[in-house]
């Protein structure tokens, strides 16, 4: 039957990105600087490979065979996901897809270095050769899809989402938005908030990292913590790998950012096992994915609620202090305060990150921009949203994110798209199950439970807007996000 060849096909392309996975988890945390280039030279290899086993010429006739044949309802929605997984790798050359990896890996190896260093001119070539091939991926991706350049890019990662969609949504934002940040400011202004004194050891901080991701629900049997530059969430359901980076003057840098990356792994580990090593058994979009991340780092773990059980954490790790109160952690991890660093920024302030980047990217592909043009687009478009000026700071600035290193243009929109969905999911979890105090402080594991069966379960079962809506009740909107931030910030 040309459905089971085509699963057991895409069952050994799972295999190929599995061990993908775990190279550049390793790329991240565990390489030696000098294994560099070689695996660079392998991943452009296995991606060539993987790539090419996409294009292999029996699937055409398989996926017309299949087409043709009766489906189950499940089988016939797995049959969509492997021939969008397939549409996408016959819209590129196996050449393009080596040079744009090996392209990435390079640049982003470099970046590592550079970006400390502030050295924009010596990473500027390594940036200009990724996206001149992101250019071309995206020209190719657009010619077959009928869809704008950046729009097909896009699509890999929010799979029917639109530029014309995020303007009209951002463009809402981008209205209340200063406003909101004035005023939070404004009512903070007084507020005498204590900062937790350090020095906190590495040590100590992954213990406590590894204490708040089993209160979470991590699976360790089937997943790990680790260190890297850029905190990230890899692997596959199966070996999920998690990284986050210390600050022994900051404790609150690495807690946040372990707790953000379980989220991302608590879906990874609650997907369908009986679809995983399949396209339809994998997350729906990294909107959705975000939106797990931040509801466990924003909706979850900056609750008050959340905090109490927070408090005696940090004080069994680190000692008794006064800033380890919950009052005073409940006020410190909710402060509003423009920064330059999207990773650290606070709830509020953080989607004008995200719309800057968007801009940019959007304009990059589209070539309204060029990479030289980047840092001054960069520090007019802070000023704009933030009041704050990169002019020359380079590595807080323009440089200071990975995801363009590897040409992953059409993805920060997912971080805002995330947020949006995390509030639409808590106010529906607080209409089923009451309010999220409550639930957060006596029923953790009722909201896992809620999210598992509304969310995880569902992988790429349902199209996005069908998932939200019928977990929700109704589709993407900012509203959800809107009421959160006045209530949580201004109530």
């Amino acid at each position: 039957m040309s459905y089971d060849a085509l699963t057991r096909h895409f069952e050994q392309q799972h295999h190929l990105q599995h061990l993908g996975a775990i190279c550049s988890w390793d790329q991240a945390t565990m390489m030696p600087a000098g294994g560099s280039q070689a695996r660079a030279e392998a991943m452009s290899t296995l991606a060539v490979l993987s790539h090419q086993q996409l294009q292999a010429p029996q699937l055409a006739d398989w996926f017309e065979a299949a087409q043709q044949s009766t489906l189950t309802p499940a089988q016939t929605v797995s049959l969509r996901e492997m021939r969008r997984q397939w549409r996408d790798a016959t819209m590129l050359p196996s050449d393009l897809v080596g040079a744009f990896s090996l392209a990435g890996s390079r640049c982003e190896h470099a970046w590592r270095s550079l970006r400390p260093a502030n050295d924009w001119a010596s990473f500027l070539p390594l940036f200009e050769e990724v996206l001149n091939l992101s250019q071309q991926v995206a020209a190719a991706r657009a010619d077959v899809l009928g869809l704008s350049r950046y729009d097909s890019l896009l699509e890999q990662f929010e799979p029917g989402m639109r530029s014309a969609t995020l303007n009209q949504v951002f463009g809402e934002v981008k209205q209340w938005l200063p406003t909101l940040i004035s005023d939070v400011q404004h009512k903070q202004a007084h507020d005498h908030v204590m900062l937790p004194q350090g020095p906190f050891a590495t040590e100590q901080q992954r213990a406590l990292g590894l204490d708040v991701m089993r209160l979470l629900g991590f699976d360790f049997n089937h997943g790990r913590l680790d260190v890297s530059v850029h905190p990230f969430c890899g692997g596959v359901s199966e070996d999920v790998r998690l990284t986050t980076r210390y600050d022994e003057q900051d404790v609150a840098q690495a807690l946040m950012g372990v707790i953000h990356e379980t989220g991302h792994a608590r879906y990874e580990q609650g997907l369908p096992a009986q679809w995983r090593k399949l396209p339809v058994g994998q997350a729906r979009s990294m909107g959705i994915h975000e939106s797990q991340s931040l509801f466990f780092e924003m909706q979850l773990a900056r609750h008050p609620a959340f905090i109490k059980q927070l408090s005696p954490l940090l004080v069994r790790h680190f000692g008794e202090q006064p800033a380890f109160s919950a009052n005073n952690l409940a006020q410190l991890y909710t402060q509003v305060q423009p920064g330059f660093i999207r990773v650290d920024a606070d709830e509020v302030t953080y989607p004008a990150h995200v719309m800057l980047r968007f801009e940019i990217e959007r304009d990059l592909i589209e070539g309204k921009l060029t990479a030289k043009e980047v840092p001054e687009c960069w520090d007019s478009l802070m000023q704009n949203y933030l009041g704050l000026s990169t002019k020359g700071n380079y590595k807080d600035g323009c440089m200071q994110d990975i995801h363009w290193t590897d040409g992953s243009f059409g993805y920060f929109p997912s971080y805002t798209l995330g947020a949006m969905y995390a509030a639409q999911q808590a106010e529906a979890i607080q209409q089923q199950h009451g309010s999220l105090d409550t639930l957060i402080a006596q029923h953790l594991p009722n909201i896992f439970d809620w999210l598992q069966h509304n969310i995880w379960q569902h992988a790429s079962l349902l199209e996005t807007d069908t998932l939200i809506t019928q977990a929700c009740g109704q589709p993407l909107n900012a509203s959800a996000f809107k009421r959160h931030l006045e209530q949580r910030y201004l109530g």
